[in-house]
């Protein structure tokens, strides 16, 4: 599936539903970055839920059998659960995604859980109704139902039920500051859990007595069940006392009532614990290190050493750039630490905060893996040798229509000969900016799932890079 940018840019327009065996590998040596969108590819492809799902999919229970959820990969998810639950099995529920992440439904594949779409990342009032409508579906459950809970990275600012003394538009300046800010995921998720009133296990809570089986596609560093989608469906160690620090942090204003009910407790969420969540199960179906051993082993089969650094990078973009360019540079020019010709990849979630734009600037466009491409294009400093990928797996770079972005090791020369300064781009937050006028966004659309980020580096010997090639030939 793919998107129309909405400029006049060329892109790289990949198709990340196709066979995996619709086409030949790419020769890495003589079409890099065409080998880097491979890899990206498989690495989604892994975390497509339809087999993750068939592994874990519990028995049919003796009663009734209800599915809701949220995020990015719900409606995929929700329909992988209809393509496997027995037909003649009652099977009926509620889950949220963001527009425009419906796939298109498998010919003669019967509906039986509805979707609702909803804004990502900053929450709507559709969100909102459906997650009011979610916990209404949970009362009268019995000892012999089973609630099947899909949840996927998103399912925070989808599933939006504002805590007592909180208004829809409250949530949402708060849902803009915080990624504003700077704040890493665990600490957004934590503030967002203790000003909900279905995040943190209230929605595990809720269906009890039933049996609980939560299956989970991860998009957080360190796969906790408790982070992803602010863990509406198991229990919460994190306080409020956690939160009102992460709010005083970054200087982040909510109404005096619901300050003074952070301090007091008054909205502590269920704790590890419980008994309401006594036999629940959790199972992680993708995570972002099985994507990333996946992309690994489709470059070890294609004859390239492949590195994987991990799964849980965070920090600012730009700065996770400069890093992961050193390192580039050390392999291109001394083949130290790692032989050339090889492959690093990593995954995580770095953030990006937001500088104010000069006056009569407008605030530019892109993401955190734009940011990571600009920021690593600037610190290669054109070396030779050196072709990167960076684009998030859910197939939206922040909020733009791009996944990522790509840097060659002309990037800067074709920069400079448009008169594009790559570092009064990164000044504005504008990665979108910069890498349109070269060709260089990564274009998916809505891939159908989420383990977060996706960097990877190929790194050749000198006289095996294209460029080399051709001067040579010439």
């Amino acid at each position: 599936m793919t998107s129309t940018p909405s400029t006049a840019f060329a892109v790289h327009h990949l198709d990340v539903h196709g066979s995996a065996d619709a086409q030949p590998v790419p020769e890495p040596h003589l079409q890099p970055l065409q080998f880097l969108q491979h890899l990206y590819r498989v690495a989604v492809r892994d975390a497509l839920p339809l087999e993750g799902l068939r592994k874990h999919l519990p028995a049919v229970p003796k009663g009734r059998t209800l599915v809701i959820g949220a995020g990015k990969a719900g409606a995929a998810m929700a329909q992988a659960m209809e393509q496997l639950w027995p037909l003649e099995a009652p099977l009926s529920g509620l889950v949220v995604t963001r527009y425009g992440h419906v796939p298109p439904r498998p010919l003669g594949l019967a509906q039986r859980i509805e979707v609702v779409e909803a804004a990502h990342p900053v929450p709507d009032a559709a969100g909102l109704q459906a997650a009011e409508r979610m916990l209404a579906l949970t009362e009268g459950l019995s000892a012999d139902d089973l609630v099947i809970c899909l949840i996927s990275g998103g399912g925070s600012a989808l599933l939006t039920l504002p805590a007592e003394g909180l208004t829809l538009a409250d949530k949402q300046r708060i849902n803009r500051e915080l990624l504003e800010s700077g704040a890493h995921i665990g600490e957004m998720n934590c503030v967002r859990k203790h000003l909900s009133r279905i995040k943190g296990g209230r929605l595990g809570a809720a269906c009890h007595p039933a049996q609980v089986v939560s299956l989970l596609i991860s998009d957080v560093p360190g796969d906790s069940p408790a982070i992803i989608a602010s863990g509406p469906t198991v229990p919460d160690p994190s306080t409020c006392a956690d939160a009102l620090a992460i709010l005083e942090r970054y200087a982040i204003a909510v109404p005096e009532p619901v300050r003074e009910a952070l301090r007091s407790g008054l909205l502590e969420t269920p704790k590890p614990g419980d008994p309401r969540f006594a036999g629940h199960q959790v199972q992680l179906i993708a995570t972002p290190q099985q994507s990333l051993q996946a992309a690994a082993a489709a470059a070890r089969d294609a004859g390239i050493a492949c590195h994987v650094l991990s799964d849980e990078m965070e920090g600012e973009s730009r700065e996770v750039a400069k890093v992961h360019a050193a390192l580039a540079r050390a392999v291109a020019l001394h083949g130290q630490p790692f032989a050339r010709p090889c492959v690093i990849l990593s995954g995580g979630e770095t953030t990006v905060t937001l500088r104010k734009p000069a006056e009569g600037t407008a605030r530019g466009r892109g993401g955190r893996a734009g940011e990571f491409c600009l920021g690593l294009a600037q610190a290669l400093q054109a070396v030779p040798g050196v072709w990167a990928l960076a684009a998030d797996t859910d197939g939206i770079d922040g909020v733009e229509d791009n996944a990522g972005a790509v840097v060659t090791p002309d990037t800067l020369a074709r920069a400079a000969a448009l008169q594009l300064k790559p570092a009064a781009y990164q000044d504005r937050n504008d990665s979108y900016g910069f890498f349109g006028p070269l060709g260089d966004l990564v274009v998916t659309g809505p891939t159908h799932t989420n383990v977060n980020d996706f960097r990877a580096l190929l790194i050749l010997q000198p006289m095996d890079a294209p460029m080399k090639k051709a001067a040579s030939s010439g």
